[in-house]
């Protein structure tokens, strides 16, 4: 295989604190790829500004006018974190051989880079970056996160266990990647769907350098909701075996009411009839909260928006010509 041209996808929203450091680390592993002859000298790194508030998008000016091969991609609004991967992936998708997703915050090491590109060459079209332990995590975010990806299992979702974002994609993945057009977005489930030949790299996780983290407990919680719903039926199914299970107790407690009022004469007392509303009700309206969330998405798949909009990219011959 020829020396591949690599691009670094790296999503970007309000980093203002850490992007030079977070530049100048994935810069050291850019160089040391190519004085090893591993990467093309086209190579570059492509920082997506997701519609930062702070002044995140005037230092990638700055880096892009500065540094060599570093370009820029800003989206005209916040649209979250995976259809910024998403714009990042379209922009360099026909003018490299494969490209590597990494966040800002550079809590996955970087220099696990070179081993993806390695696995590259020697023929694995997707790479997954994945987390040796979870030692680094609140006691919340570790068990939380376990049951997550046993939740996905359980739901017949193909999962990478302890697998985010951080991946590299050949130009094959990324061009049959394109073919899925569902507004809901779940990368980590869409990758392992193509069906092309994948592996592994483990690495430690780093803590952030500075900086909020992007994906607090509801964001993690909805990210969650999102891969259940867009890739698994069973949640659905699941209405309809509580739909039947409720059916059954009712026969019972109705041939229970009957023999109690013909043999042994008690008079149905408040307990009896509170307690199966309740237990009804509950069922009810879990039943109608799954049906919602599948509605939801329906409604959002129809209106076809789109993913992400962009508002401007750099390059550095660009602003050399300026």
């Amino acid at each position: 295989m020829n020396t591949p041209t690599l691009a670094i996808v790296v999503p970007c929203y309000n980093e203002s604190a850490v992007i030079n450091q977070t530049d100048s680390a994935l810069g050291r592993v850019m160089e040391s790829l190519l004085k090893k002859g591993k990467i093309d000298e086209e190579s570059f790194i492509l920082y997506v500004d997701d519609g930062s508030k702070d002044n995140t998008w005037e230092k990638i000016e700055l880096l892009v006018r500065t540094e060599q091969n570093r370009q820029g991609l800003k989206l005209s609004r916040n649209f979250g974190h995976q259809s910024a991967l998403m714009a990042g992936l379209n922009q360099i998708r026909n003018s490299v051989d494969c490209c590597i997703t990494i966040d800002a915050d550079l809590q996955d090491d970087e220099w696990v880079i070179e081993k993806m590109v390695e696995k590259y060459t020697n023929g694995y079209e997707i790479v997954y970056g994945v987390r040796e332990k979870r030692d680094s995590d609140t006691f919340i975010k570790k068990y939380t996160a376990i049951f997550f990806y046993k939740l996905m299992k359980g739901m017949g979702v193909e999962l990478i266990l302890n697998h985010a974002d951080y991946r590299l994609a050949g130009r094959k993945a990324l061009d049959n990647l394109f073919l899925f057009k569902e507004v809901n977005l779940f990368l980590r489930g869409v990758f392992p769907l193509l069906g092309f030949p994948g592996t592994s790299v483990f690495y430690d996780r780093k803590k952030r350098m500075a900086g909020e983290s992007k994906y607090p407990f509801g964001k993690m919680l909805g990210l969650a909701l999102d891969g259940i719903t867009s890739f698994s039926v069973k949640p659905l199914k699941m209405v309809t075996f509580f739909g039947f299970i409720v059916f059954f107790i009712s026969i019972i407690l109705a041939f229970y009411a009957l023999y109690s009022y013909l043999y042994l004469g008690t008079v149905p007392g408040w307990t009896s009839i509170t307690l199966p509303i309740y237990f009804i009700s509950g069922i009810q309206i879990l039943c109608i909260g799954i049906l919602g969330e599948y509605l939801g998405k329906i409604y959002k798949e129809v209106k076809s928006r789109p993913l992400f909009i962009v508002e401007n990219h750099i390059r550095n011959s660009d602003l050399a010509n300026k």
